[in-house]
């Protein structure tokens, strides 16, 4: 951070700037409190006086942006703005959490000690590892869920100024907002901020694709809006009719949302139907329940527009997880476009935008537990046991952060919330941890199905156990839900222990067995590792625990033919993925030898990263690659950015997946596409056919992303091929 003394007109830009924080104050329900958050602003201003940020503003416009964002766009009161003014203080001055209390108050300085706890990783010095950071951003919530709520706001204006930083630092900062903030911001029902957090991340980790559907949407944002205008108005004749007091508003989909379609649909920008939605925010009549009312509104646009049958989607009879309410339903317009509609009360709509704060407000008392408390509590009891491994923790508490669910019953009819797409086995583990270990089966609808079967909403299930039965490390590949997921690693943890414990008892008796062994035991140990092609002594001892490897023959193992001079240890060495040297690609700060990840297969014109690990090799990844999103988040230090200086250096093995109608000829048609228009070579081609329709994978030898897109363009356009891409892995 730089430091030099404040302009006039700098001082009167933040004067104008707490003019506007007070401002929005005034407009908020909450007991003004104004005094109070002066003194916050001008001590912060005293403390932060004269350092500046990059970009080269005062670094006060910071806290006063944060405070602005918690006040009017999450809807907290005044010790939220307080802390929020304070909450860089304690970690860029002098000054002490104690100072803080003696001024501000307990509660105050509880928040701001919070929020200093996991400072540093994002414009400060120290930003890497993070994974660890999220855990002490998680521990407070047991403390008080306003240090993650200002904590967002924080993230979110540093996402809204990102352009300052260089960029490998924009790829860090963006890749952990849009694997963690953004996900957590959908599950405390920030849903605007969700959206924002996206779009930005997005918007650095892929500038060019970004402005190309940005311009692509400016240019047809106007008619749009005008086949609004001629979708509301009989909708709003209507509602007036019945006598409500509502709004309705337009929502355009988000840049980001938009490729995400693209991306699942493969399709182009112009095939994206739905890019419009219509919000209606109405006042009940306080003579009939909200939810009557909304199937009331329901009932009269649909009386008006066709409704599609399987995209209605009640939210009010069983909310989401995380507070949402709302009625959509998607109608056919007058012009034959799909239009999706929101029905929503006053208070459903402040739930909805300013989430977690607005769903405390309208609790109505102690029982009245909601399904974000329930997440909450989960997440407390994650943390209460937690993982030695900080990344793995992350992944679980990534996994608690779906954004769908279903519901199912018991067999005493009660409502459980799970993920979409969990299993018999993860209602197992969600009843109790003993339920999920000893889980034979279960009984859905009364009828028998297996642990991997998919529960679909509305169902009722039963769980079937037996004493004798016991995890199964595939029981991984069947779970879904972070608490079963923790559940069985812990078993298997303990599990391993024990075979560790039994293992290292064995190896060491045969060893002591024969006295030549006995004399040059960390030999032996070694000799076996080598062996057996491990690292580590407790794998060894786990291994021999669970009866893998035998110690029968020991001696023959461990004693080589010319006796022990001879010895000479096995070095196994792992494939890293292919290595380059050259002039195809300039890293940031390093030399020109590097390897690119098999994990997503980088080649030429992909927008790619570099990641430096411990041994100090230097890893080429995709920059949406999900193991790079990751890394980005847990070791933002060793991030470079990367850049393809010349294509065509050399050829690269890309896999193409290819489905369409089995016709005479459409192969040979494809094959000189391939091998003829485009000159390009194949490695292998792999296609089946079932009932008319033919799939298959093709490996091919392409110089760059240019070249295997204009080919795929190319092979689109062959009558009856339906689809080709570019195959990405399944993480």
């Amino acid at each position: 951070m730089q430091k030099s003394e404040f302009t006039a007109e700098e001082e009167l830009m933040i004067q104008r700037e707490f003019e506007a924080l007070l401002d929005d104050y005034a407009h908020t329900p909450h007991r003004q409190k104004v005094e109070l958050i002066t003194h916050a602003f001008n001590f912060a201003h005293k403390a932060h006086y004269g350092v500046r940020r990059l970009s080269g503003e005062p670094y006060i416009m910071h806290p006063l942006a944060v405070a602005r964002i918690c006040v009017k766009e999450i809807g907290l009161g005044s010790t939220s703005i307080c802390s929020a003014l304070l909450h860089d203080v304690v970690e860029d001055t002098d000054y002490t959490v104690e100072d803080i209390s003696g001024l501000f108050g307990d509660k105050i300085a509880q928040i701001v000690a919070g929020l200093t706890k996991i400072s540093g990783g994002v414009f400060g010095s120290q930003a890497s590892e993070q994974a660890e950071n999220f855990r002490k951003l998680l521990l407070t919530i047991s403390d008080d869920i306003r240090v993650v709520l200002i904590k967002i706001a924080d993230r979110l204006h540093n996402m809204r100024t990102l352009g300052a930083q260089p960029k490998d630092k924009q790829y860090k900062i963006a890749g952990e907002t849009q694997y963690i903030y953004a996900p957590l911001a959908h599950r405390l029902g920030l849903f605007p901020i969700k959206t924002e957090l996206e779009d930005l991340s997005f918007k650095y980790e892929h500038p060019e694709t970004w402005q190309e559907i940005h311009d692509k949407l400016e240019a047809i944002k106007n008619s749009k809006l005008e086949d609004y205008e001629v979708f509301a108005k009989p909708i709003r004749e209507r509602l007036e009719s019945m006598g409500y007091t509502f709004t309705m508003r337009c929502r355009i989909k988000s840049v980001y949302s938009i490729w995400k379609k693209m991306m699942s649909k493969q399709c182009a920008f112009e095939d994206v139907y739905d890019l419009m939605a219509v919000r209606i925010i109405f006042t009940p009549h306080e003579t009939m329940s909200e939810k009557d009312q909304c199937w009331m509104i329901y009932s009269a646009i649909t009386e008006i527009y066709r409704p599609h049958p399987e995209r209605i989607r009640d939210w009010i009879s069983t909310p989401k997880a995380n507070g949402y309410e709302a009625l959509h339903v998607t109608v056919m317009g007058k012009n034959g476009e799909w239009v999706e509609v929101q029905i929503r009360t006053d208070r459903m709509h402040e739930i909805a935008e300013h989430g977690y704060a607005a769903h405390w407000k309208y609790k109505t008392g102690e029982q009245d537990e909601s399904e974000l408390d329930k997440w909450l509590q989960e997440i407390k009891d994650i943390l209460a046991h937690p993982d030695k491994d900080a990344m793995e923790f992350l992944g679980t508490f990534k996994l608690n952060l779906f954004a769908q669910e279903v519901f199912v019953f018991t067999p005493k009819g009660e409502i459980k919330t799970l993920p979409m797409g969990a299993t018999a086995l993860d209602f197992a583990f969600l009843l109790h941890s003993d339920l999920g270990e000893h889980c034979i089966g279960a009984k859905v609808n009364h009828t028998l199905v297996p642990l991997s079967y998919q529960l679909k909403g509305g169902d009722q299930i039963e769980i079937l156990t037996s004493n004798s039965q016991h995890p199964l490390p595939e029981w991984l590949d069947i779970v879904t839900t972070a608490k079963a997921k923790k559940s069985l690693n812990q078993y298997f943890q303990r599990e391993e222990r024990k075979y560790i414990k039994h293992g290292e008892r064995l190896v060491e008796d045969a060893i002591a067995m024969d006295k030549e062994l006995a004399a040059n035991h960390d030999a032996v140990l070694q000799r076996l590792m080598n062996y057996y092609h491990i690292t580590q002594p407790t794998e060894l001892y786990a291994h021999v625990g669970q009866g893998a490897i035998r110690l029968d023959n020991i001696r023959e193992i461990v004693v080589p033919k010319r006796g022990w001079l001879s010895y000479i240890p096995f070095l196994g060495k792992k494939d890293e993925g292919l290595q380059v040297k050259g002039d195809g690609l300039q890293v940031t700060g390093l030399g020109k030898k590097y390897f690119l990840s098999q994990c997503c297969h980088p080649i030429p014109g992909d927008e790619v990263l570099g990641y430096l690990d411990e041994n100090n090799k230097m890893h080429i990844h995709k920059i949406d690659c999900p193991e790079a999103n990751l890394l980005k988040t847990s070791y933002g230090k060793r991030i470079y950015s990367a850049t393809w200086n010349t294509h065509r250096v050399q050829s690269f093995v890309e896999t193409v997946e290819i489905k369409g109608i089995d016709k005479f000829g459409v192969l040979i048609h494809m094959l000189q596409t391939i091998t003829t228009d485009f000159h390009i070579n194949m490695r292998s081609i792999n296609i089946s056919s079932d009932n008319g329709i033919f799939k298959g994978t093709m490996e091919l030898y392409v110089y760059d992303r240019s070249e295997l897109n204009d080919l795929l363009k190319a092979l689109r356009k062959i009558d009856n091929i339906k689809e080709v891409k570019r195959y990405e892995k399944d993480f």
